[in-house]
């Protein structure tokens, strides 16, 4: 998994970094809109991998000990929001590419 999420990285981060040349009449495949949806879903699904593990172990926590849902809630919801970002990141980046 671990090579996977590194791997969807830097694809992502390889897809953002190139497609930003000067403008071509024709533009292929791999530039434009085709690279900033790719880059975007990429980030939707890493997120979406993230926040699922994120909220899993934060109700296994509570499940262990109840007393500690306030303090688990307060940094799962932190967590969560830091892995949203990096999706909002990405979609800025994908509108600047279009």
């Amino acid at each position: 998994m671990k090579k996977f999420l590194t791997t969807a990285f830097l694809f992502t981060l390889a897809a953002v970094a190139f497609a930003q040349g000067a403008p071509a009449v024709q533009k292929g495949l791999f530039e434009g809109q085709f690279t900033a949806h790719l880059a975007l879903a990429i980030a939707a699904a890493g997120c979406g991998l993230g926040q699922g593990k994120a909220v899993a172990a934060a109700v296994e926590g509570v499940a262990r000990n109840p007393q500690a849902a306030g303090n688990i809630r307060t940094t799962m919801i932190i967590g969560l929001a830091l892995i949203e970002a990096l999706v909002i990141y990405v979609l800025v980046a994908a509108f600047a590419i279009k």
